[in-house]
């Protein structure tokens, strides 16, 4: 089924309320459906050829989207809600605008009905579509998060910085979560120094695995669909195995809450070759699509640390995931607005490798990083920080473009959440708003919370010459370019400090080993 439609269709000027639900918002207790009624209002959903192209996107990240969406539109027909759906193998509209435009001049409905989107451009575009056509728009805002938008702006008001720290302390404080009256459950805000843990020389050991979704008839009709539509999308389909609807999603959480929270924390750092998912959660993607609610995520993991005395460090860990960074970044993009997108406080230019796209580098990180990308379309906070994203910025790769990479490439990126940990946390483009310092390291860092270098042509001490290891090179050739801007920061002057173990013969090396680096990518 590609269409489903309204009672009154056929007659103009008979709808209501035309209701907007987007690929991100499958959550049946969606704002914008908050007073439906079915005999006069029509959900309206619709699959834009622009929504799967605007950047390149990976194939499971296109399958994910539209899977759900008609796995949701699906649900909401049993519900006995009507629902005009408009599919890329009917419609085929080249942007949002385009259909809702179409649609408007043929319902004639009194009024729009709208949850805020998680991007800008689509909010701008809506906007605009319904000013265009004469009809009236109502955004309602989105019930899914801890945070409003507005409470995080009253929060940052007074601020001269934003530190995520505060405002995670705020939260815990304000919903009482983790508390023991004002104090926080063990005395400690965070437990960041017990997770950190690597895994040793004899790796992991046996992790269960996440539980699995095989691709049902709707999955696999949207991946012939995509195979056929996109067919020069990046990325692989054969392992997709994503949830897809609101009980996979469930079940999903239930087999992270019994199987891995309890080690999550300690190894939520840690990177080992051939195992992508480790303890992660893998929740990420169902609670951007809304399949999942951030605080029944956070209740499962605090319900569990009771009945099961679970470690408070991976209970901790977790939470300030969902509970700090999720919200965090949220906050950050809505009130920083279209502009953030744009910055480019360190003045990077570099294209972006060709190896983002192929993951073809003697690199062991890199190539295990991004090949793992190509495979799932995933990776977790530490690959995208200090992997993929380190790599980036070391180079010196123009931040839009890494940003449009990860907006693409991971199932689980929204703009909302994926332009700031970009562009602030990972690329430092905003000049410290999201993030005070920047995350850099030589690939010294990456030995020490992986095998990677252990299957790898290049040694992470030297930092020019053959074997020289291309972060280590990067790293310092980072360091010099940016002396005069980190030099006396209070976070960052000691690590800036370290460019005086090396002398001017040794830094003129690295920093030609850098150009050349650079020259060979582009």
């Amino acid at each position: 089924m590609t269409l489903t439609l309204h009672p009154n269709e056929g007659i103009p000027g008979q709808t209501r309320h035309l209701i907007v639900i987007l690929g991100d918002q499958l959550d049946q207790g969606s704002p914008a459906l908050g007073g439906l009624d079915p005999g006069q209002d029509l959900v309206w959903m619709c699959e834009a050829v622009e929504e799967s192209t605007h950047v390149p996107t990976h194939k499971a990240r296109l399958v994910l989207f539209l899977s759900a969406m008609r796995h949701f539109r699906d649900r909401l027909g049993e519900l006995g809600l009507p629902v005009r759906y408009r599919a890329l193998e009917t419609q085929s509209d080249p942007t949002l605008a385009a259909g809702l435009t179409a649609d408007l001049m043929a319902l004639r409905p009194n009024r729009v009905i709208l949850t805020r989107p998680g991007e800008h451009r689509v909010m701008e575009d809506l906007v605009a579509t319904c000013k265009a056509c004469g009809v009236e728009l109502e955004v309602r805002e989105d019930s899914h998060f801890i945070s409003s938008i507005d409470d995080f702006r009253r929060w940052a008001k007074p601020r001269k910085t934003l530190v995520l720290e505060h405002f995670y302390r705020s939260l815990r404080r304000r919903e009482g979560i983790l508390m023991d009256g004002k104090k926080p459950v063990g005395e400690l805000w965070s437990l960041d120094r017990q997770n950190r843990k690597t895994f040793g020389r004899k790796g992991p050991g046996l992790v269960p695995a996440p539980l699995c979704f095989p691709p049902d008839a709707t999955t696999q009709e949207v991946m012939e669909l995509v195979q056929a539509r996109f067919p020069g999308a990046p990325g692989r389909l054969d392992g997709f195995d994503w949830p897809v609807t609101r009980d996979q999603a469930l079940a999903a959480l239930d087999d992270f809450i019994d199987n891995r929270l309890p080690s999550f924390g300690p190894y939520q750092d840690a990177m080992w070759t051939g195992a992508p998912y480790l303890y992660h959660s893998r929740l990420s993607a169902a609670l951007n699509l809304k399949l999942l609610n951030p605080r029944e995520v956070i209740e499962a993991a605090l319900g569990a640390m009771v009945q099961r005395e679970l470690p408070l460090a991976s209970i901790e860990g977790f939470v300030r995931q969902i509970l700090g960074w999720r919200e965090y970044v949220r906050g950050v993009y809505w009130t920083e607005g279209p502009e953030y997108l744009s910055r480019n406080a360190l003045e990077a230019h570099q294209p972006l490798p060709r190896l983002y796209w192929d993951a073809q580098t003697p690199a062991a990180c890199l190539a295990a990083a991004l090949d793992q990308v190509l495979e799932h379309g995933y990776g977790h906070h530490i690959q995208r920080l200090m992997v993929t994203g380190l790599f980036a910025l070391l180079l010196g790769v123009k931040p839009q473009a890494v940003h449009a990479w990860y907006l693409g490439m991971y199932v689980d990126a929204v703009e909302w959440v994926e332009a700031p940990n970009t562009l602030g946390m990972s690329q430092y483009a905003d000049g410290g708003r999201l993030a005070s310092k920047p995350y850099v390291a030589s690939g010294a860092y990456i030995r020490r919370m992986s095998n990677y270098c252990d299957h790898c042509p290049y040694d992470p001490k030297v930092a020019t010459g053959p074997r020289a290891c291309p972060f280590t090179t990067l790293y310092w050739d980072f360091l010099a370019r940016h002396r005069s801007r980190f030099g006396r920061h209070p976070r960052t002057a000691l690590q800036w400090r370290q460019l005086d173990r090396l002398g001017a013969t040794d830094l003129s090396a690295v920093r030609q080993a850098a150009d050349d680096l650079r020259r060979s990518l582009s």
